[in-house]
Parts: C-alpha cells; sequence; structure tokens
C-alpha cells in the first residue's frame, strides 16, 4: 500500500525523523485557515501541494509556494480537482516553508533479486532520480544492507561517505537515516524515499517530502495500517475480495481466471493470454489464487467477485489436485453454483487434473450444469474459455 505524502510525513513524525509540519485540506477555506496557522512559523510562507500517489506533481502544477494565505486559498483552489497523470486531487497539503541550502535523495528498499536490502543516497536530490540513475549513475550510491543488521551508525556512516558528503554534513545526516531505517523496520515497508531530503540555511536536516509503500502481508502486525488505506480510491471488487479473504487483482480483460496456486494462476494468465490471440485479442480479467481450502464456499466467494465483474464474459477454472484433492474442489464447484443460484449467469469452463481427477469429473458430468464445459488440458481449456469470451 502506497502512502500519500501527508501519511509519510505523519509516520516519519511518529518515529523521530525531522519534518515539517503539515495539514490537510479538501476546500480552499481549510487550506487558507491551515496556512494561516502554519504560516506563522515560517514568515507566512506555506507550500500549496497535491496529494496524490504518483510522481511529477510539481512539473503539472500541483505543487507551489504561497507567501500568504490568501495565496494557499487560491493555489488550493486551482489545485483540488486537477487531474495528474489520470490521479484526481481530492486533497491538498499545506507545509511549512523552508530556506533550503540544499537538497539530497535518500531511500531503501528490498532488493528482491538480490533477497536482501538496498540503501541509495545523493547529494542531488529534488530531481528526477530514475533519469539520475541512468544518466549520471555515479552520482548514486548504492549499498546494500544486511536484513539483520539494518542501518545502523556504521552502516549509515558507510551510506553518507558513498555518496561524497563532507564530514560536517554527513555526521547530521547519519541519525536521520538511522531513524528512516526504523521506519521501515518497524512499519515493515518495501520503500521509504525521501526526495529531498534537505539542508536548511541553518544547518538542520529535514524531510521535506516522503513516500512510504507498506507491505500488505505484514497487516496483522499493523491493525492502525487500516486507518491509511484510500478506500474511496479502491477497487470496489478488490475491496470485496480482500473482504472475504481472497488474493485477487483487478486485470483488464474478458476471462476470469480462479486457481488453486499463484504459480498455476500466474501460467494460466500466459496461457489464456496467448489463446486470446485466437479470439480478437481476449485477455484475462483477473488474477485469484483460492490456495489449497477450494471448498464450496471459497469457490463462491471466488466467483461472485468474477461474476460481479462487467467485463467478464467467461471463467476458467483450473485446478491442480494436490493437498485438496480434485473431487473436493468439484464438490465445491457444485456447492458454489447451488449458493450463488441466478447470479451465476456466464459460462465456467473447469479444468481439472492431479489427485483423485476421475472423480472430480465424475462429480461435475453428473452435475451437467448448463454453464459449465469440461475440458482436460489446460490449453485446450483456456481456449474454450477465450473462444466463449469472444463470443
Amino acid at each position: 500500500m502506497d502512502l500519500f505524502e501527508y501519511q509519510a510525513r505523519d509516520v516519519f513524525e511518529a518515529h523521530g525523523v525531522p519534518v515539517l509540519a503539515g495539514k490537510t485540506a479538501t476546500t480552499p477555506e481549510q487550506a487558507k485557515a491551515a496556512a494561516e496557522e502554519i504560516g506563522a512559523k515560517s514568515g507566512g510562507v506555506t507550500v500549496v501541494k497535491a496529494q496524490v500517489k504518483t510522481g511529477g506533481r510539481g512539473k503539472a502544477g500541483g505543487v507551489k509556494v504561497a507567501k500568504s494565505a490568501d495565496e494557499a486559498e487560491q493555489y488550493a483552489e486551482q489545485i483540488l480537482g486537477m487531474d495528474i497523470k489520470g490521479h484526481t486531487v481530492g486533497t491538498v497539503m499545506i507545509a511549512q516553508g523552508a530556506k533550503i541550502a540544499e537538497e539530497y535523495y535518500f531511500s531503501i528498499l528490498l532488493d528482491r533479486a538480490e533477497r536482501r536490502y538496498l540503501a541509495m543516497c545523493s547529494k542531488e536530490g529534488g530531481v528526477d532520480i530514475e533519469t539520475l540513475a541512468v544518466e549520471r549513475p555515479e552520482a548514486l550510491a548504492r549499498i546494500a544492507v544486511d536484513p539483520n543488521v539494518g542501518v545502523d551508525e556504521a552502516k549509515a556512516k558507510e551510506i553518507v561517505e558513498a555518496a561524497g558528503f563532507d564530514a560536517e554534513t554527513g555526521a547530521k545526516i547519519v541519525p536521520v537515516l538511522q531513524k528512516l531505517w526504523d521506519v521501515y523496520r518497524e512499519e515493515d515497508a518495501t520503500l521509504v524515499e525521501v526526495n529531498p531530503l534537505v539542508k536548511s540555511e541553518d544547518g538542520e536536516i529535514i524531510a521535506l517530502d516522503g513516500k512510504v509503500t507498506l507491505d500488505g502481508n505484514a497487516d496483522f502486525r499493523h491493525p492502525d495500517h487500516e486507518a491509511l488505506e484510500d478506500k474511496a480510491a479502491a477497487d470496489p471488487l478488490e475491496a470485496k475480495a480482500k473482504a472475504k479473504g481472497l488474493n485477487y487483482v483487478k486485470l483488464d480483460g474478458q476471462v476470469g481466471i480462479i486457481g488453486n496456486g499463484a504459480g498455476l494462476v500466474m501460467s494460466t494468465l500466459d496461457v489464456v493470454a496467448y489463446a486470446g490471440e485466437e479470439h480478437g485479442g481476449v485477455k484475462p480479467a483477473n488474477f485469484l489464487d483460492i490456495g489449497g481450502g477450494a471448498n464450496a464456499q471459497v469457490m463462491a466467494d471466488g466467483l461472485d467477485v468474477i461474476l460481479n465483474d462487467e467485463q467478464v464474459k467467461a471463467v476458467f477454472v483450473n485446478v491442480f489436485g494436490g493437498i485438496t484433492a480434485c473431487d473436493e474442489v468439484a464438490n465445491g464447484i457444485k456447492g458454489a453454483l447451488e449458493i450463488l443460484g441466478d447470479n451465476a449467469t456466464k459460462p465456467l469452463v473447469v479444468r481439472l487434473d492431479g489427485n483423485n481427477v476421475e472423480e472430480g469429473r465424475a462429480i461435475l458430468n453428473e452435475l451437467a450444469h448448463p454453464l459449465v464445459t469440461q475440458v482436460d488440458t489446460m490449453d485446450g481449456a483456456a481456449a474454450k474459455a477465450a473462444e466463449l469470451a469472444a463470443k
């Protein structure tokens, strides 16, 4: 889950990372009131910042420096409702102004390829870091971080030295990097980024703009993270699936996919996409892994989510019986259709293989449901599902 900037600021503050005052507003009037309050700390200067989960806000006109509360109100009126890369601005943050001497960059992220964390740091912040990494890679220090150790004082010193900071500035940055590591570790993040991390004219190090991505797999450890979710922007089908405990991701296609096991489902997506090329470019509509417990209720929940996707024209149930045998899956499909009743209106192509496959197929043959078509092979079933969806 990506956080809005104001949420990242609040998380930083909770962990002792130095930040400036900030307050959100959803109307120009609220923005003016916030600017009157916050601007008192910075000579009346505030920054009006669009709150959207994408980069390039400044270039799009979503970040404005206001020299008075009235000006902050005017800028908020301009920014609220603005479209920035497909994201509509519904909230702005009124941030305290800062007298900036220098801008830096710092991030720590999950390096999946190396199975460790990676810290990146540069003396050149406030820029397009992706462009910097390509055009001038020597300006971006990349330091591996051992998950068992993290960013302690020694590692923080290694990072600032690799980035080329002078001793005085580096000494001020080191404790801030340690606190940013605390955010990463204690909040179970996969990304903590500060761009820019600034040195003010009076020599203070401040996290001026933060980006945080939280690992949803750790939600059970963080009940407070639920309050950070942007429920208004969530896909309703994904929200429904999450409430039912399903591993579901909405895609832009016409063939609904249900499988048991993430690897099998990923393979199914590829096979359906390939088969769909022969039927007008039909594509998978979702990723849905029902795991090992494919009982009637789980199957019904999965079908209920998929069948409520208006883009779905056919459903492909692809199951390899292992711990959960094929006859259990077949009974799950049978029970699901009974539970859904008239709500089940789209054709289902079912491919069963593995443990107790003959028994499973016999159950579905006996059911003889008009919506269910059995196909023995994965490729054949994908082709049939694509054909039905195209029709």
